[in-house]
């Protein structure tokens, strides 16, 4: 009897375990897949092939705590008479027709609280490239998460970096 409770435990146990690692691996996988977007952009053409650089497009990235998404005017600066017939540009096309914003999906966010700041202006001012951060985005297709950003990775770079790690400096 007590041998039978304790396969059967054992057997729970083997079980639990095995359901938080898929249930872990799952949210891994979902929060490092690239979200799906209204509009297929690849930045390896845009930002690889044809050299784009990052602030062409995300242009408040020196001037604000958000890098922003470029406007749909900025996209038909060459979008009016390039790849005109190609699926993914009509798209953009009605966009631009209905005045509308392209409803793009974003890949990072942070998880922060109010008394938390983040500036992309004060990170590219510090002449980082916005690859220590994102990745090799202009070897993407799809942008995908390739950092955490949470405390201990930004701590980690500061730290390497020479840059404060005083709290106030993030906190506020």
């Amino acid at each position: 009897m007590v041998r039978r409770l304790i396969i059967a435990a054992v057997i729970g146990l083997f079980t639990l375990f095995v359901a938080a690692t898929v249930l872990m691996a799952y949210r891994w996988h979902a929060a490092h897949r690239p979200p799906e977007q209204p509009i297929a952009f690849s930045h390896r053409l845009h930002a690889g092939k044809l050299n784009l650089q990052c602030q062409f497009c995300h242009e408040y990235a020196d001037k604000s705590p958000r890098a922003g998404v470029p406007a749909v005017s900025t996209c038909m600066s060459c979008h009016k008479a390039v790849a005109t017939n190609s699926p993914e540009v009509q798209k953009l096309h009605e966009y631009w027709e209905n005045e509308e914003p392209v409803p793009w999906n974003r890949v990072y966010s942070l998880r922060v609280r109010k008394y938390v700041v983040f500036a992309h202006k004060r990170h590219v001012k510090a002449d980082l490239d916005c690859t220590d951060c994102h990745g090799e985005v202009r070897l993407m297709d799809r942008v995908r998460r390739v950092s955490s950003l949470n405390m201990g990775w930004c701590v980690t770079c500061h730290r390497s970096r020479s840059a404060s790690t005083d709290c106030l400096t993030c906190h506020k």
